[in-house]
């Protein structure tokens, strides 16, 4: 049976250990289950605005997809940006959908806060 080492960084907590991998220095979990570590989706980060209203009952929607931010803080951006168009909407799998037409507003709004965004679709 081979023996299981561990290494421990200058502050005192856990960095690798044979016996689970590489460890989180923050809540010294193993990487794969860390609790802390937001991940941030991949992408080109282009903010793509579109309107769409087709399986939506005939009710537009705009939509905006690639954004590259953490859970929490595009779920402060949706509202950010429900609030600035004043209406609803929901952050689904990583898309914000803001109720009605607000291509240009949303642009406008997401270049504002330094993102680069355009129009996508038709």
């Amino acid at each position: 049976m081979a023996k299981k080492t561990s290494s421990f960084a200058a502050l005192g907590g856990l960095v690798y250990s044979t016996d689970a991998g590489r460890h989180c220095p923050d809540c010294n979990q193993p990487v794969d289950a860390c609790i802390c570590q937001q991940q941030v989706p991949e992408g080109d980060g282009i903010a793509r605005v579109r309107r769409e209203s087709k399986g939506r009952g005939g009710k537009t929607v705009t939509t905006v997809s690639g954004v590259l931010l953490a859970a929490e803080p595009l779920k402060e951006l949706a509202a950010a940006l429900k609030r600035r168009c004043g209406t609803g909407g929901a952050l689904k799998d990583g898309v914000i959908e803001i109720q009605g037409d607000h291509v240009e507003l949303l642009i406008g709004e997401l270049s504002k806060r330094g993102f680069t965004a355009k129009k996508s679709g038709g």
